[in-house]
């Protein structure tokens, strides 16, 4: 508060300060002006009266002005009728009219409609002015003047002398909105109730022309959500006006986020800026340091507490105004002694003095304040460029005469999903609490900032947003993490390979799509930092978002069976050495936006680094770690080049196969590429095997001549778009669009836009499609599609065998699916059983003929039913396919019983804390432990574990969750021998023991699963036993 003292002098002994009155927003809930950029923080569009109203000239009675205003309320105080010099007026009599200008009616004295204040007539009132701020768009072309209830009124009125700066106002309306007494007829009325009490007084004294509602844009009071009024008050202002030029070019000096807020709506605010109204009639708040006379002719301005003790000879450790409002300061010219005036600062001038109030400046910290300012960046949002940015740049300008910030990021606002603004009293957004509970802190996060917001432009939040970063960006690149380490847990359990990650040492893999990934991943962590170094989040996120999609649905994709080690243990390294590095790289860019998934993964992934690789001497989190460095090595444009011209080719191929309902699983005999550049072609041949496998085609073939494919080019018109648009012209233009030539299309195609019939269209208007020469024979056995650089033929004649192995991966396919509703990870053991109803039919013999091929991909046995009597069933289901219906049972596959427990299942120490030899419980103390020079008494090797425990062995599953190991050890009671598990509990640690969270457990005493657990089982008669967990069936309806 005392800073904030020290910057008011500091304007005050500039000469910056002054008393007047000022046309203001007014709040009057709040009893209290508003300044300018508070009163544009709340519009909402609202129904006024509209009312036209007559004025009789005195010169003759019969001839009226008409005058058009929304505030009845206005027009008790009205004192003057203003046109505009330059329009041309129409004076009507029946059917007769004559045209004047509106200088013409200058001067001209008129009847007021009340005679409240009939004596201003005398200084003038009661006539027309003239002012080019009257416009022609709306109203009659003459407004009323109410001087002290509108600003432009005040300013023409002021020129006109109607009133005096020194005169006692006319405004007979008080702080709470209400008519005075010299409003006899309205006294004690609300000025918005009053309206229509005004409007029935003008219609009974035949003033009233028109009456009706008018819906517009109106400012409300930010706080109480009020209507505001304009209302002349007396108020203290700062002088803003005078330095407009100095505002504009200390703002050129700061780099904007976007760009636009500070060229456009900031400049533009700056250059129409206005004094500074910075007095409020409040209590809470901080005290303007002005002592006055009652006259005002002598003021004191106080900018610290030491001057105000000495002023005033009293001891003060408190400003705020019930501890100084008493104080008084004696008078230098006789005048008695001077008060405190009873008006606080707008928050908006504390705020303005933020960055010099936070450090107590200039009292204390002056080094480190002039270190640190300007501030390297502030952030906010875009209705702040009237409010903080605002004051935050007059008061540095007036101050220092430099602006108080580098940077700047702007956001735009959330809103409700409606479009309105969020409301506690409408209820019109969802809990937030909820949405984090529901999707997670991070999901919300990264929504908000790869949405409009951080282009500060306005955001619609929609709960469906969150849940589909959740679905699109999360669960892809978790589904990719659990991919690795899954595989690398197989590694070790299969071949006995450790996984070590060491950056230094990792060989350099010849595989085209690692070098691919590697060289995206340096690109993106290139671009990241450049951008981010500029400030520019709303380039990064989405590049971010993107490498999530090009890392799952592209390198993972494409390379599963070299993850998955089917192309031997060397190549598998690399690939795993490969993702690995990329999720490491990614998790660090991505920590700053989603810090808790990255912090999850990266706990996990620290223990597959070799520790000799690490180099920061903090690695326990991942916040701890430094952005990666770009590996320039790494970048190869003409790979990303090559995978990028696959990409199109495999997209262009899925296109045709969902145009002619072809699913991916059944294969096709060939692919077709067409391309000019026959240097793109070799690219796309180096990666051939991967457009195989992800189109599922026998073979490709490279063209660079279409011709020989009896391929042209056809358009159709957009009707929707080019029949809005031409009207009445688009029949004709679309017969000149269907004879249009191939070679017009194809250039069309190149340049994005063609002149018809001198129409010229775009590749919004229309439709390319590409048609075979019938006499070619391509028509019936080839599919077309394009984008601007490549063509893709794909064979779409049916074949018998190809068809028979689409049915085989479909099979595969369920099997998979259910794998995965039975929470089963690749390394699990399990044997699956089939049964086809009714037998013998197509399918049966389709699953019979491709029994190899289905288990060279599911690696588990495939076996006609009856299921043994002796399997742990995991899950069933039963589904349709083929017009049979197909029923799996997936078993865990035979596994050597264990033998029984002897004590605890795991390793265990008992701690005793012994003070002045006697024990001490630990729960509320610090437990030290010191080296001391006895060395401590030997522990007795008979010592049981101190507390009632059960082990757990897990009998038909595997362990979830990346957690390993079949039996586990619980405690029953806590050491104090308090809350004690019941048979509930009990069930629900052993889902959490084995990670099995989401499953259905039952608990038995032997190991052949015959005796159940009882419910009412009592805690100590398990103590030491093992109880046995079998992990219900998942029943999956299709």
């Amino acid at each position: 508060m005392e800073t904030v003292w020290w910057v008011f002098k500091q304007l005050y002994e500039k000469g910056l300060v002054y008393r007047g009155v000022k046309v203001m927003p007014f709040s009057t809930a709040c009893n209290t002006p508003l300044s300018n950029f508070e009163s544009h923080q709340n519009y909402k569009d609202v129904q006024d009266p509209s009312v036209i109203v007559s004025f009789p000239l005195l010169e003759d009675e019969n001839v009226s002005l008409i005058a058009w205003t929304t505030t009845p309320w206005t027009l008790p105080s009205n004192l003057a009728l203003c046109v505009n010099a330059e329009f041309q007026y129409v004076k009507v009599k029946g059917e007769c009219k004559a045209l004047f200008p509106g200088k013409a009616l200058k001067g001209k004295k008129y009847k007021p409609i009340f005679p409240y204040f009939a004596e201003c007539g005398e200084s003038g009132a009661f006539q027309v002015v003239t002012d080019n701020y009257v416009r022609e768009e709306e109203g009659t072309g003459v407004v009323h003047q109410a001087p002290y209830f509108g600003a432009d009124d005040y300013r023409v009125c002021m020129e006109y002398k109607i009133i005096q700066r020194d005169q006692v106002p006319i405004c007979p309306v008080d702080a709470s909105g209400c008519f005075t007494s010299e409003v006899v007829d309205f006294a004690g009325q609300y000025v918005k109730d009053a309206d229509k009490h005004i409007i029935k007084f003008l219609k009974e004294t035949g003033r009233m022309v028109n009456a009706s509602s008018f819906k517009h844009n109106y400012p409300f009071c930010w706080r109480s959500d009020t209507p505001l009024i304009y209302k002349a008050v007396p108020s203290w202002f700062v002088r803003v006006e005078h330095m407009v030029e100095k505002l504009l070019a200390n703002n050129g000096k700061c780099y904007w986020v976007p760009e636009f807020v500070g060229e456009k709506r900031f400049g533009n605010w700056l250059r129409d800026a206005r004094d500074w109204a910075i007095s409020r009639n409040r209590y809470w708040g901080t005290p303007i340091p002005l002592w006055v006379s009652d006259d005002f002719e002598e003021v004191v301005c106080v900018g610290s507490i030491a001057e105000l003790e000495a002023l005033t000879g009293h001891k003060v450790t408190d400003l705020h105004r019930e501890s100084i409002d008493s104080l008084t300061i004696p008078s230098r010219c006789g005048k008695g002694v001077l008060r405190r005036i009873s008006e606080v600062f707008d928050c908006w001038f504390e705020s303005g003095s933020m960055p010099y109030a936070q450090a107590h400046y200039p009292f204390e910290n002056r080094k480190e304040f002039e270190d640190t300012f300007p501030a390297d960046f502030i952030a906010e949002g875009i209705d702040q460029t009237r409010g903080w940015f605002y004051t935050l740049l007059v008061l540095s300008t007036a101050l220092f005469g430099k602006p108080p910030f580098k940077n700047v990021i702007v956001n735009g606002l959330v809103l409700a999903s409606d479009g309105q603004k969020m409301s506690k009293r409408k209820k019109n957004y969802p809990d937030p609490g909820l949405i984090v509970k529901s999707y997670g802190a991070d999901a919300l996060r990264l929504y908000l900032i790869n949405s409009p917001v951080v282009r500060a432009e306005n955001l619609r939040f929609k709960e469906e947003g969150v849940r589909d970063v959740l679905k699109d960006v999360f669960l892809p690149w978790y589904n990719a993490y659990r991919f690795l380490v899954q595989n690398v847990q197989r590694l070790h359990q299969e071949q006995d390979v450790a996984f070590q990650y060491n950056e230094n040492t990792v060989k350099q893999s010849d595989n085209i799509m690692d070098k691919w990934v590697q060289s995206f991943t340096q690109s993106l962590i290139q671009f990241f930092r450049a951008e981010m170094d500029a400030y520019r989040l709303y380039t990064v996120v989405p590049r971010l978002v993107k490498f999530v999609d090009m890392l799952t649905n592209w390198y993972v994709r494409t390379n599963r069976r070299r993850l998955k080690g089917e192309s031997g243990t060397e190549d598998c390294l690399w690939a795993l050495e490969t993702l690995f590095s990329v999720l490491f790289s990614m998790c660090r860019l991505m920590a700053p936006f989603t810090p808790f998934i990255t912090e999850m993964m990266y706990q996990n992934l620290r223990r597959l680094i070799d520790p000799a690789s690490v180099e920061e001497k903090e690695a326990g989190s991942i916040h701890y770690l430094m952005l990666p460095q770009v590996r320039e090595s790494l970048i190869d444009k003409r790979i990303e080049s090559a995978v990028c011209q696959m990409q199109s080719v495999i997209e262009l191929g899925r296109v045709i196969r969902d145009r002619k309902t072809l699913p991916v699983k059944y294969p096709l005999k060939e692919v077709v590429v067409i391309h000019q550049d026959a240097e793109a072609l070799k690219d796309i041949q180096s990666l051939q095997k991967y457009i195989l496998e992800e189109l599922n085609v026998r073979e490709l073939t490279m063209s660079t001549d279409k011709d020989k494919y009896g391929i042209r080019l056809r358009a159709e018109p957009d009707h929707m778009v080019l029949g809005k648009r031409l009207k009445g012209a688009f029949k004709a233009i679309t017969a000149s669009i269907k004879e249009l030539s191939s070679e017009q299309l194809e250039a069309f195609q190149k340049t994005g836009s063609i002149t018809v019939d001198g129409h010229e269209l775009h590749e919004e208007d229309l439709r390319l499609m590409y048609t075979f020469d019938q006499s070619s024979g391509s028509a019936t056995q080839y599919e077309a599609h394009s984008d601007s650089q490549v063509l893709v033929l794909l064979d779409v004649s049916p074949d018998q065998s190809m068809m028979d192995e689409g049915v085989a991966r479909e099979v595969i396919n369920r099997i998979q699916k259910l794998r995965k509703k039975g929470h089963l990870v690749p390394s699990d053991e399990i044997t699956v059983h089939y049964r086809c109803k009714p037998a013998g039919e197509y399918l049966e013999s389709v699953i019979q003929a491709h029994t190899e091929f289905i288990l060279a991909t599911t690696k588990a046995p495939l076996m006609p039913y009856p299921v043994p009597k002796t399997a742990s069933v995991i899950v069933e289901e039963t589904t349709q396919l083929k017009g049979s219906d197909l029923e799996f049972t997936i078993v865990k596959r035979g596994s050597a019983p264990q033998g029984p427990l002897n004590g605890p299942a795991c390793a265990y120490v008992n701690l005793k804390v012994k003070v002045n030899s006697k024990e001490q419980a630990l729960l509320g103390n610090t437990l030290s432990v010191t080296s001391s020079g006895s060395a401590p008494s030997p522990a007795l090797a008979t010592d049981t574990i101190l507390c009632p425990y059960v082990n757990l062995q897990l009998c038909n599953s595997r362990p979830s969750e990346c957690l390993t190991g079949e039996v586990g050890t619980l405690l029953l009671v806590n050491p104090l021998g308090h809350n004690a598990l019941d048979s509930s509990g009990l069930l629900l640690e052993a889902t959490r023991l084995f990670g099995l969270r989401g499953r259905r457990l039952r608990l038995y005493l032997d190991q052949e699963l015959s005796q159940e657990l009882p419910a009412d089982a009592s805690v100590n008669s398990l103590n030491t036993k093992t109880l046995f967990v079998r992990v219900l069936p998942t029943t999956a309806e299709a």
